[in-house]
């Protein structure tokens, strides 16, 4: 017994299918590479002045459309005790700083994820966890700054 297929593959249904299918796919990319603002394409990296602190991992730059989310870094959120000194002190390490972040991710709430950089170097990530007001995200950085357990 023969099954019969309802469209056949070679058909210019499915090939202009496939068509649509690939253009939006590179459309959609193409949009979200160009939203992002300024990115080093050899680096993929996002830099400027930091324009405003959000809240303890969180903050904008100058040029950027999108927010930034501090890598490898959690924060207690607004809600929660030591919030407002996580806050007020990324807002100290970076207020009026020139920071070079490292592209990660994008998150579900459309913020970069990058590994932000100090013009002298230093990690902003790594500052506040030193600083004891925030903590190694252990899931997403995998013990990078060494304060996971197994480390």
């Amino acid at each position: 017994m023969k099954v019969m297929r309802s469209t056949r593959p070679n058909s210019p249904l499915s090939i202009f299918g496939r068509s649509i299918i690939t253009r939006m796919i590179v459309s959609v990319l193409a949009i979200m590479v160009l939203s992002v603002g300024p990115v080093s394409a050899q680096t993929n990296t996002v830099s400027g002045a930091v324009r405003y602190v959000t809240d303890g991992d969180t903050f904008s730059l100058r040029g950027v459309e999108r927010p930034i989310r501090v890598w490898g870094l959690d924060a207690p959120e607004r809600n929660e005790r030591g919030a407002s000194a996580a806050t007020s002190t990324l807002r100290r390490l970076v207020t009026g700083q020139s920071l070079t972040c490292r592209v990660r991710d994008i998150d579900r709430y459309g913020r970069i994820v990058g590994q932000c950089f100090l013009a002298d170097g230093r990690d902003v990530a790594a500052q506040m966890i030193a600083a004891g007001v925030a903590r190694e995200y252990c899931y997403f950085s995998g013990g990078y700054y060494g304060t996971c357990r197994g480390n």
